[in-house]
């Protein structure tokens, strides 16, 4: 299979399975009468192997890395439990993070539809912004500016 047979197969783009293959995920065969990269079924697996790990959240390096243990007949999958098992913490703060963050945008909306438009006068750049109130609304009113 040529690039885009491969990609259309795996419902990907062309510039995806380039991609990958740069970075040494796809090991295509070079055709010899005129160089264009070949790729088997055992790439088309690969390809779904990695966007299945993407969906994931797994880079492309720890990908390359699973890949790598596979490619030597050994399993590579304690080390798949090991990568989620530490990601997955940060991905539960991070869901905190981006819930504390909404809470504070819909703070100051309901605090903003109160509130008229201003122009910039030199000491004010936007009143919205500015008077957002303290940590459980956001940021405070920068230092120097007009309250």
């Amino acid at each position: 299979m040529k690039v885009t047979e491969l990609a259309r197969s795996a419902g990907v783009t062309a510039e995806t399975v380039r991609h990958y293959t740069r970075q040494g995920l796809l090991t295509p065969r070079r055709d010899p009468d005129n160089g264009y990269q070949l790729y088997d079924q055992r790439d088309l697996g690969r390809l779904g192997f990695i966007q299945r790990a993407r969906t994931l959240g797994f880079s492309l390096k720890e990908i390359a890395e699973i890949l790598d243990q596979a490619d030597q007949g050994d399993s590579p999958c304690p080390l798949v439990r090991d990568l989620l098992a530490a990601r997955l913490p940060r991905i539960h703060a991070q869901i905190r993070e981006l819930q504390a963050l909404a809470e504070r945008m819909e703070h100051a909306l309901e605090d903003w539809a109160r509130m008229p438009d201003g122009a910039p006068d030199g000491h004010s750049i936007c009143r919205l912004i500015e008077h957002t109130s303290d940590g459980a609304h956001g940021c405070q009113a920068a230092p120097g500016r007009s309250a």
